[in-house]
């Protein structure tokens, strides 16, 4: 695709209306735009709540936020503050909201549409450039198709929150890092899991730092009982997180946020998986996806990342747990073994220590 011609020092919008771990997965694009256009200020419009993801960020001028669930007057309220203010904007969603705000802020835009439809037709007379969206390779390559849609390299790179050190109230021998909760019931371990996890990490001579946000603790309460562990959850900001977890020996977390920004720390990172297809969501090592995660397997190994399933005929089903409802359990994940798990962690340490 022929290069976009912007100006000097062009202004660019970078719209990401998504969960946290979709804003993290859109630094790529970001940071491809940076080494591009070295002069832009860039800018994102992501949902309030998910901008402590982008903290410290070497590549953004500004973070505006949207309200989740904006009222008809947030989204006007945007509009207003977006209008032709910027060189470029750049959708990476096809919904109609992302879509729209891109085309009402940028002087030219681009973004990817469905393959079909009337809304889709729209938009690709709307947007300056479009190209439908793949929605069979990883998330992380299917937004820097935006980068070839503009005519710039593409570099695929997660850009983690900066700026944070290791809390003190980390363990002060060496210690590895469990985030036990993700946002929906459907994706959790069990109990007896992680506990299991624990005591054989502390085995291996390690101490245990949990992680989690304010919101968990019921739940972590639950998990770890009496269990030798340093509870930190709700007390870390992003760059403090990000801190803690790139000094650890070895993360482990299920599908998560917290998940793929340890992949893009190089921890070495084990990723326990359910109904979520990896091939499409699997977590993105620090140095890129060699190759493409496989559906389904026992433990499959990429770069910094080791991630372990339990594959049913049914997985992935992409679908909401057993019981297709976010608070569903999950029977892949039910009857996950520890031994499995402590294998991949085992194999996570000794690349560790190889390094």
């Amino acid at each position: 695709m022929k290069p976009l011609q912007l100006p000097e020092n062009p202004r660019v919008l970078v719209v990401a209306l998504r969960r946290l771990g979709d804003v993290l997965l859109t630094t790529p694009l970001i940071r491809s735009v940076k080494r591009a256009f070295p002069q832009a200020a860039i800018d994102a419009l992501v949902f309030a709540g998910t901008e402590g993801i982008l903290t410290g960020n070497p590549d953004l001028a500004k973070i505006l936020t949207l309200p989740q669930r904006p009222r008809a007057g947030d989204t006007l309220a945007m509009m207003a503050r977006l209008y032709k203010r910027y060189d470029l904007a750049l959708s990476t969603q096809t919904g109609d909201r992302p879509t729209f705000l891109t085309v009402i802020a940028g002087r030219r835009s681009a973004g990817p549409v469905e393959a079909d439809g009337v809304a889709a037709a729209v938009k690709r007379i709307v947007l300056s450039r479009s190209a439908v969206s793949e929605r069979g390779q990883h998330r992380v390559l299917d937004i820097l198709r935006l980068a070839e849609l503009i005519g710039i390299p593409a570099q695929a790179e997660i850009v983690c929150p900066a700026g944070g050190i290791r809390p003190a109230l980390a363990p002060g021998q060496p210690y590895a890092v469990i985030h036990a909760a993700p946002m929906f019931t459907y994706k959790r371990w069990t109990g007896d899991g992680w506990r299991a996890l624990a005591a054989a990490l502390q085995e291996r001579g390690l101490g245990t730092a949990v992680t989690g946000a304010a919101s968990d603790c019921i739940y972590l309460d639950e998990v770890w009982d009496d269990s030798k562990v340093v509870r930190l959850d709700g007390r870390l900001d992003w760059p403090g997180l990000t801190a803690l977890i790139a000094g650890a020996r070895v993360y482990i977390g299920p599908d998560t946020a917290i998940t793929h920004l340890a992949a893009a720390t190089g921890t070495p990172t084990v990723a326990l998986y359910g109904p979520t297809d990896p091939r499409l969501w699997g977590p993105w090592p620090r140095n890129g996806l060699d190759r493409p995660w496989a559906a389904a397997g026992t433990i499959q190994h990429r770069g910094n990342v080791w991630l372990v399933q339990n594959p049913l005929p049914c997985l992935p089903c992409q679908l909401e747990g057993c019981e297709r409802r976010l608070d569903s359990h999950s029977q892949c994940l039910d009857e996950l073994s520890a031994a499995q798990v402590v294998t991949a962690v085992d194999q996570a340490l000794a690349m560790r220590q190889a390094a």
